[in-house]
């Protein structure tokens, strides 16, 4: 008998209201645009509290590739 193997994990749907992803580390990356705590765009932070669900679930979604476009500035 050949085992098969598990389903590929599926992310869970985000609640509706979708929550922001913002976790009060507010610091926009001048090489990138994106905010260093949250990762989403100045646009995307402004059109937040008006969007609609839909709008934010596909922010989420951007969300994982986007930590590898930022190139963190020292503060020193």
């Amino acid at each position: 008998m050949v085992a098969t193997p598990p389903p590929p994990a599926v992310p869970l749907p985000l609640p509706s209201p979708v929550p922001s992803p913002c976790v009060s580390l507010c610091k926009m990356n001048r090489n990138s645009g994106l905010c260093e705590g949250c990762l989403r765009t100045l646009d995307e932070i402004i059109a937040w509290s008006r969007a609609d669900d839909d709008f934010k679930r596909a922010v989420w979604a951007e969300l994982p590739g986007r930590e590898s476009l930022l190139d963190f500035e020292s503060d020193y």
